[in-house]
């Protein structure tokens, strides 16, 4: 019975969970469910994926709907024995995105309790992490895998204290199966960051290891996550070694090519360019929208409302008061250093003001770990702003140059925030009565202060950015005027907002200190101030009017006139929507040489910047795009047929060899695919110095087509070379001609070419990755090795509590 009190609030806070998240996401439980854009885009991307699995009950592994061509192993690729999955299914069982708040709420709860929090105060810092801006943003955008990978984070950090505080068992196995997870997760981006955050608090065990002597202690705890790491990656295995394999084949892998576009010499060896990797980076001074959400404006579709400038100005030029609400509803008031902005990444004015109490009342130094990981996020974040620090990093830490958006890594901070938070919140009720005004005061003191400091210093900012010239040449002066002052108007009002926020929580402590209201009051009003503050301003960016009818969802596009034209073709063939060049709504339809991901094929991006973008028709032949889609100046959408498509597989007379990629891309300037292939001899010797003949009647047709599966007739009267309208990829494609296997080679910068002899034979191409059937391997060992690790360290446990009893 006792047991069972002990669980109670625990199960009463997971109960809290599951309400909070599926009331904050009512329209779940009306079956709707949340349009989220980068979802519909992944559907359109996955629509041939899922429908081989639908009809073969298999998985391909290759789609040929994006870019031409592609492993699916970013795709949401299903991997054999992936075990981790089942149990991430199970904690997710609420509907989406519900699941993931719910995954942000438990999973930072069990890293407050083992940094000692007690159930109440562990809850309302769960909330406060879950419902921190940004994460509820990637939610509505549909960044899911990226929500899902911040959600366990909290859970591998707790393991990681666990370990060191020398509970190796329960710790290793939290860490073991929570890193799993993590990993499972599959956004490495994510990964890569928790990973500093880890090595921030593994030097500040490290020190007080070292300061107190305990080496013992450090090297059993190295181990402990040694082995931990080890089985983690494991019973991942079939996921990250195809990732790493695909790695050097898409955009995050270092280009082949000397030159750019415009014929520069290239002057990088990074796998993205520097401008690309900081795109998104953070202004130093945007960094105080942490504590004031719309401090830079809030975003660039922000709601105004009717007590606007912008709405006055519109009711001004004559524009009715209904379209002006419309209007004002959606206005571009970001004005930082960022391209786009969908929502500010704020973490609260109260988990920012307990944060300070922590540094204060907390006596335990891994405080400043945390601090520390909180500040070198930040900084990291500001990308171009801070180009020493980043260059640094991108230049000398390994895979920083294959991530973007160096924004994102803020996550570090909007986890170590809220944990400071409830540190000092903890810290201070511990504190004897007489000790408690002090710290409350100091904390206040800087909190109230900052905004204070903030107001003061509002006419420093000009509250433009180089966007706004855009508004003044369409909509003039006038209007840019108005906005301005929203902006302002924001600025003020959201620094009283916060303001307000921390001083009401510090009156609710100083009550508390006077003896005015109880403790448990007191930990239940500062909670809800800290929440309400987030939930409030979480609800202008992601609210139920993002739900929509689960069909919507399932099926986010339409078939348009031109999509049904294009369907009546029966043939094998691809589609180029000029227009759509970066989406994937084509792929939902027909085979593209689009798409939309932030991991396509390098080569075939390649092709876009130097070929196609300058109108190189040719290339388009090679790639056997049939239609072109096209869109008028009145936005009318008509398929356009390419007469000169070579069709799916060709033999030429000619082959031209070169020697490496850069003499290859520049071949494709001029060349004429249907009769000559570019081969680089450097790759292909086996080719070099070998005539091949064509005859008028030689013949390749395609007999039947599946994405991982392609059957093909030829006859030549001649030994021949024979190309395919299909994207080269080193591994796991294999030739059989006549059953026989045949080596593959690479022709035309991005496509497949074999030797095929004289006569009539059939030819076959068959998508059999080995990567995956070593990494399932790899899982299933793993996996059984966790639970093998999971039963001894139940019975190790059990066995020291009955020697100690």
């Amino acid at each position: 019975m006792k047991q069972l009190q002990k669980f109670f609030p625990h199960a009463l806070a997971i109960l809290g969970f599951v309400l909070v998240s599926t009331l904050y996401f009512f329209p779940v439980l009306q079956g709707k469910q949340i349009f989220q854009s980068d979802i519909a885009q992944y559907t359109g991307m996955a629509k041939e994926q899922n429908d081989f699995r639908a009809t073969y009950h298999e998985e391909p592994y290759w789609t040929n709907s994006a870019f031409g061509g592609m492993p699916t192993y970013q795709l949401g690729a299903k991997y054999p024995h992936d075990y981790v999955g089942a149990i991430d299914d199970v904690l997710r069982f609420l509907p989406r995105p519900a699941d993931y708040l719910f995954l942000y709420f438990l999973s930072f709860y069990i890293l407050m309790l083992v940094l000692k929090a007690d159930p109440l105060k562990a809850f309302f810092g769960a909330v406060a992490f879950g419902f921190s801006t940004y994460l509820i943003i990637i939610l509505g955008v549909g960044h899911n895998a990226k929500a899902h990978a911040i959600a366990y984070m909290p859970m591998v950090v707790a393991g990681f204290i666990m370990v060191f505080q020398r509970k190796y068992i329960w710790g290793g196995l939290l860490i073991m199966f929570a890193g799993a997870l993590e990993l499972n997760a599959n956004h490495f981006q994510m990964t890569f960051y928790l990973l500093i955050l880890l090595l921030i608090l593994a030097g500040y065990f490290i020190y007080e290891g070292i300061k107190s002597k305990e080496y013992k202690s450090l090297l059993i705890s190295f181990g402990t996550l040694l082995v931990a790491g080890i089985f983690a990656i494991g019973a991942n295995a079939g996921n990250l070694l195809a990732t790493a394999e695909y790695a050097n084949f898409s955009i995050r892998g270092k280009s082949d090519l000397s030159f750019n576009p415009d014929g520069s010499k290239s002057t990088t060896d990074l796998a993205m360019t520097r401008d690309y990797i900081t795109e998104y980076s953070y202004g130093i001074a945007e960094s105080f929208n942490l504590i004031a959400p719309r401090l830079f404006g809030g975003s660039n579709n922000e709601k105004l409302g009717t007590d606007s400038s912008m709405f006055e100005f519109m009711i001004s030029q004559g524009v009715p008061e209904s379209q002006a609400t419309d209007f004002t509803n959606s206005m571009p008031t970001y004005w930082g250093d960022q391209p786009i902005v969908s929502a500010p990444a704020y973490i609260g004015a109260v988990v920012f003001f307990l944060g300070i109490l922590a540094l204060f009342t907390d006596e335990r130094k891994i405080k400043y770990a945390f601090l520390g990981g909180a500040f070198i996020s930040l900084m990291l974040s500001w990308g171009k702003n801070f180009p020493a620090l980043t260059n640094f990093c991108i230049d000398y830490i390994p895979m920083y140059d294959k991530f973007r958006a160096v924004s994102s890594i803020q996550v570090v901070l909007e986890l170590c925030f809220p944990v400071l938070a409830i540190m000092g919140l903890q810290s201070f009720f511990k504190l004897e009565k007489e000790k408690q005004l002090k710290p409350l005061l100091q904390s206040g003191a800087i909190g109230l202060g900052l905004v204070i400091v903030l107001f003061l210093s509002k006419s420093l900012f000009s509250f433009s950015t180089a966007n706004d010239s855009y508004f003044l040449q369409n909509y003039g002066p006038s209007f840019v005027d108005a906005l301005v002052a929203d902006r302002k108007s924001l600025y003020s009002a959201d620094l009283l907002r916060s303001g307000f926020f921390i001083l009401i929580s510090a009156g609710v402590l100083w009550l508390f200190i006077k003896n005015k209201i109880a403790q448990n009051t007191a930990i239940i009003l500062v909670g809800l101030f800290m929440v309400s503050d987030l939930f409030f301003v979480d609800k202008n960016y992601v609210s139920n009017k993002d739900f929509v009818n689960a069909r919507d969802v399932e099926v986010p596009f339409q078939e348009t006139p031109t999509d049904a034209k294009i369907l009546e073709d029966p043939t094998n063939y691809r589609v180029f929507d000029v227009q759509g060049l970066m989406q994937a709504r084509t792929s939902y339809f027909h085979k593209a040489i689009g798409g939309y991901s932030a991991v396509r094929p390098k080569r075939i991006q390649q092709l876009f910047d130097y070929q196609i973008a300058k109108n190189n028709m040719e290339i388009l032949n090679m790639l056997n795009v049939k239609y072109v889609i096209q869109t008028d100046k009145e936005g009318k959408e008509s398929p356009i047929i390419n007469p000169d498509a070579n069709g799916n597989a060709w033999f030429v007379s000619k082959v031209e060899m070169v020697k490496n990629a850069d003499e290859e891309m520049k071949a494709l300037d001029k060349i004429d695919s249907k009769q000559v292939a570019i081969v680089n001899e450097n790759e292909f010797q086996s080719i070099k110095n070998r005539a091949f003949a064509k005859d008028s009647t030689a013949t390749i047709t395609l007999d039947s087509y599946q994405s991982n599966n392609l059957k093909y007739t030829s006859n030549n009267s001649s030994e021949g070379l024979a190309v395919f309208s299909e994207m080269y990829y080193e591994k796991g494609w294999k030739a059989l001609i006549d059953g026989k296997e045949t080596p593959i080679m690479r022709a035309d910068y991005t496509l497949r070419a074999v030797v095929v002899p004289a006569g009539k034979h059939s030819i076959e191409f068959k998508f059999d990755p080995q990567v995956v059937k070593t990494g399932g391997t790899i899982t299933l060992i793993s996996c059984i090795g966790m639970l093998l690790l999971l039963g001894g360290g139940i019975y190790v446990d059990r066995k020291k509590r009955k020697e100690a009893l």
